[in-house]
């Protein structure tokens, strides 16, 4: 059995979707989400489909205490959903090249400190941009500058708001991050 643990830090769509992709697996499984945030949505979302969650505050991700949770469980592959914390790095020593990130845009396009959500829709709007995109890669040290495992590009019109190019977005993520994680996993 290949278990996923999954980080996320909001309303958890991705984590509820990959959540529901790999329910009927018998082979790989969900078996934790972990959240910073004591009333994000995600904690509801992952209770309705009986996976346990973990609280943790900034400072206990950043000591053993988030590391020694995680070993519980064991994971071959941690994937980060909406998770808006730098990942530590005694976590990534621990874990080369088991864990992923979905980025909103294609990077190296629009990474770093604070780009997440609709500051990076924004900012492809304002630049006018004529395409964006996921970008789903490996973690390292630095905010979205590990390998590239996928992309996916759409189209942005001239007439798109910020809110229609999330709406983009989010469609690209629910379409394609739980097959690239169930990719990833089969690949090790």
């Amino acid at each position: 059995m290949k278990k996923i643990v999954i980080f996320a830090s909001g309303s958890g769509t991705n984590a509820e979707n990959i959540i529901k992709h790999f329910i009927s697996f018998d082979d790989i499984n969900v078996v934790a989400v972990f959240t910073n945030n004591p009333i994000a949505k995600v904690i509801d979302r992952a209770k309705n489909f009986l996976v346990p969650t973990e609280i943790f505050t900034k400072d206990e991700l950043f000591e053993s205490i988030v590391l020694q949770k995680i070993k519980s469980y064991n994971p071959d592959l941690i994937v980060l959903a909406g998770f808006l914390l730098k990942f530590p790095k005694n976590i990534i020593e621990q874990y080369p090249n088991k864990i992923i990130n979905i980025h909103p845009a294609l990077l190296p396009k629009y990474g770093g400190k604070g780009m997440y959500g609709m500051n990076v829709h924004r900012s492809v709007v304002e630049n006018k941009e004529n395409e964006t995109g996921i970008t789903i890669h490996f973690v390292n040290e630095n905010y979205d500058e590990g390998n590239i495992i996928f992309q996916k590009k759409v189209t942005v019109l001239v007439t798109d708001t910020p809110e229609i190019v999330a709406e983009k977005i989010h469609e690209l993520e629910q379409k394609y991050f739980p097959a690239i994680v169930e990719d990833v996993l089969n690949l090790k």
